[in-house]
């Protein structure tokens, strides 16, 4: 389970993978539910009645979240947002605390099967999560340049929120109103949190208002060609409900006179409160950028942030030298690419060598846009025909390559994916920012097509999302280090699945796997060790050839998003002690179809539910 806010993060993170909301209003009292499952008939069993326990509860769950039901396909509440307000996220913390309560009352744990002690398991670990989660509600960055609601909200509209009929575009209109009232709830926290001296750096305050700014510039806003981003989709709506007859012209037009008037009236005011608010306060914000360290429980919550980020008992110290020691390692295979391709001098003059020479850059123009998304679905094409070798379960839904829609796009910002829909209406998504394509080096492109689709985040989560033989809640829960892990893991992978036939493009794998080292240093040294931005962009320089627009991109995110950045390489090493241990105790029994589909058969759970599957995996199979 997910707070709020964490639906906000759906815009930049796995993006991913989908959060769990919160009970509904209607949810009975543990009391009165006992009584219910109590009334169950008696020759089911222990865990076909505690499933059929997570399917209510979870049903429950997305009714509260209209947001949620509409990733999903579900037009329910189409007319709603979440209730974004502190006051709501308590409110159903208690409900939640209600579930778990009843789980422990209700159900006797040692007569599970072992898929059902997971849900068990999983069900209350998100609970004690949001509980922890609370206890550092004032610490948490409202909004930022990564993960603020003023892009996502947009984002959402368009992308997600289907027009089919009439109706369906007059919830869409009620949304835009909806979007304004979650604006000003989150505004209160981010004032609220303010007060108390939590604020994100002054570059966030800067990615804020160019977004914010970027949404209610254009008609029908302001007199002008352009039209606003959300103005130009509620045309597009429209248009395609007249030009398959669902409505006449004179519907049409009464349809964009309302859609013109919920942007003026409520849009606009909302998102210019919003930007005088950030403009004004701005004058408070650090110029030189640091990590939550500094705040008065700081060292506490980001070793909170650790663990829900790797799920792991892991220290700051520890991942640090995590780091450190893979930073070194994979330093060591870079070197043997540069020999090996015939490279003369270092390997920062290597590292100058790729990140400079035309050859390994498209052309920033729109063709140049263009031939980036058509050879990512050429690799992602090759690497498709060898996935029965290597898996027995294989995902159904499809994936499609996309630019960053130009009001949330930043120049060197990381590609990211987003999730369709469980039943395949609404394909999966791999976006990328290309804006500016000195940022986006061919030689890194490869892995990261493998780590966004498949192998990677396309198949896990639309695998997970297909999943019949698990609870609901379970296809739809995301744990970053299990979900990042596979992804990471994809990459390499993918090298034994007969990608990478270049050099450079290996080499590029590389880059991509020190990339997620250094960010085990980074996120430490700035989180708990004290450095600065310019410190932590200045190690990101001297280990790796990333270009420079990306570095402080990603600096910036792990400045305002502690410990999520560590998740990644720690989820990998994960994946593959638990690959090498089986591949011990099995030996010439060791199969890794089977290996892979016990990874992701069972959805998104905490590396140490991983561990306990693999280990139950390799005990049949002995």
């Amino acid at each position: 389970m997910r707070t709020k806010l964490s639906i906000v993060a759906l815009a930049v993170t796995l993006a991913a993978c989908q959060p769990n909301t919160i009970t509904s209003q209607n949810q009975e009292s543990t009391e009165s539910s006992s009584k219910v499952v109590k009334q169950v008939t008696e020759n089911k069993s222990e865990s076909e009645r505690v499933n059929e326990w997570f399917a209510e509860k979870y049903e429950a769950q997305l009714q509260a979240s209209p947001m949620m039901l509409t990733f999903l396909g579900r037009k329910e509440h189409y007319d709603k947002i979440d209730i974004m307000t502190e006051a709501e996220e308590l409110r159903q913390l208690a409900i939640q605390k209600q579930t778990v309560d009843e789980l422990k009352a209700s159900f006797d744990y040692e007569k599970l099967n072992d898929e059902a002690k997971i849900s068990y398991d999983i069900w209350i670990h998100q609970y004690e999560e949001a509980a922890e989660q609370q206890r550092y509600n004032k610490n948490g960055y409202i909004f930022t340049q990564m993960q603020g609601i003023q892009a996502f909200a947009a984002q959402f509209l368009i992308n997600f929120h289907k027009v089919d009929e009439e109706i369906d575009m007059l919830a869409y209109v009620k949304r835009i109103s909806g979007v304004s009232t979650a604006i000003a709830d989150l505004l209160v926290r981010a004032q609220e949190n303010a007060h108390l001296g939590v604020r994100p750096p002054r570059f966030a305050y800067e990615g804020v208002i160019e977004q914010a700014q970027a949404l209610i510039t254009g008609a029908p806003f302001e007199l002008a060609d352009v039209d606003s981003a959300l103005w130009a989709d509620s045309k597009r709506k429209v248009a395609k409900l007249l030009e398959e007859k669902k409505i006449d012209q004179a519907k049409a037009d009464e349809l964009l006179l309302q859609a013109k008037q919920a942007l003026i009236t409520d849009f606009l005011p909302t998102y210019q409160s919003l930007v005088a608010w950030f403009e004004k306060d701005i004058e408070h914000a650090d110029k030189v950028a640091t990590g939550v360290g500094k705040q008065a429980n700081g060292e506490a919550y980001y070793n909170f942030r650790l663990k829900s980020s790797t799920t792991t008992t892991l220290t700051a110290s520890e991942i640090h030298e995590i780091g450190l020691s893979e930073v070194a390692r994979i330093t060591k295979e870079m070197l043997t690419i540069k020999e090996k391709v015939g490279f003369e001098g270092d390997l920062q003059a290597f590292f100058d060598f790729v990140k400079t020479d035309q050859q390994f850059f498209y052309a920033n123009t729109d063709e140049g846009r263009q031939g980036y998304i058509s050879d990512t679905d050429k690799y992602l094409a090759q690497i498709n025909k060898q996935l029965p070798n290597f898996f027995g379960i294989l995902p159904k839904a499809d994936l499609v390559v996309k630019r960053v829609e130009a009001f949330r796009e930043q120049d060197g910002a990381a590609q990211h994916y987003f999730p369709g829909t469980p039943d395949g209406s609404r394909p999966g998504v791999y976006y990328a920012h290309l804006s500016d394509m000195s940022a986006m080096p061919k030689n890194e492109m490869e892995g990261i097509a493998y780590h966004e689709g498949n192998p990677g985040h396309h198949m896990q989560i639309s695998i997970a999302q297909e999943l019949t033989a698990i609870p609901q809640f379970r296809t739809q829960t995301n744990f970053t280090a299990y979900a990042e892990g596979w992804g990471l893991y994809a990459e390499l992978l993918s090298k034994e699945m007969g990608g990478y036939q270049n050099d450079f493009s290996d080499f590029g794998r590389l880059v991509n796997e020190i990339w997620r080292a250094v960010r085990l240093v980074i996120d430490t040294g700035l989180h708990s060790k004290g450095w600065t931005e310019a410190q932590a962009v200045a190690y990101f320089k001297e280990k790796t050839p990333v270009s420079a627009e990306a570095i402080t991109s990603e600096v910036r995110r792990y400045i305002v998003w502690p410990g999520q950045a560590t998740a990644y390489k720690v989820g990998m090493l994960k994946i593959l002690e638990l690959r090498a241990h089986a591949e011990k105790e099995l030996g010439a029994k060791f199969d890794i179809k089977g290996f892979h589909d016990t990874i992701l058969g069972g959805g998104a759970v905490p590396l140490s539910i991983l561990e306990r599957r693999i280990n139950s995996w390799i005990n049949k199979n002995k």
